[in-house]
């Protein structure tokens, strides 16, 4: 067995925080692993903000990126290379479009064995005078996030069966 030492290329992985988030069930508990998570996803909506979504500020519900985050590590639980093996894609359906706000390879070491579409769905009432009131307030639009969410899964692989 040689033993290589650790090139420029891995410390790059490293320095690109925008495409690589250090998540491993065996360094991390559960709860951390969601608060790493989350902080990733709120990321990706704050640089989605300008640029795709074309707004002045995203409003989210309460707990929501926490409860997407766990259901993310709960659907890569039963995945070969769990979390590590994922693919995350962002996309948003508004009232007009669904439109792909970010890509996120959770560990780029790691071939990719599933992807995740995560869907944010845009809030269609309830909210009143609110986005009316944060628009002329942000000087843009303001995106309202509903507590709805989709999150399906692709596998990249075929199990080997006899």
């Amino acid at each position: 067995m040689e033993v290589l030492p650790i090139n420029q290329q891995h410390l790059e992985y490293q320095n690109q925080k925008r495409y690589y988030i250090p998540i491993s069930s065996e360094a991390l508990s559960q709860e951390n692993s969601i608060m790493v998570l989350s902080k990733k996803l709120e990321e990706e909506i704050r640089a989605a903000k300008r640029t795709h979504l074309s707004c002045g500020e995203v409003l989210l519900p309460c707990g929501l990126l926490q409860k997407i985050s766990e259901d993310i590590l709960n659907v890569a639980d039963s995945e070969l290379c769990g979390v590590r093996g994922c693919t995350l894609y962002l996309l948003f359906e508004g009232e007009e479009d669904c439109r792909r706000l970010s890509t996120v390879k959770l560990d780029p070491t790691t071939p990719s064995t599933f992807e995740l579409y995560l869907t944010f769905k845009q809030a269609n009432g309830g909210w009143g005078f609110l986005p009316q009131f944060l628009k002329k307030i942000t000087g843009g639009g303001t995106v309202v996030i509903s507590m709805e969410y989709e999150l399906t899964k692709k596998k990249l692989y075929r199990p080997f069966s006899h």
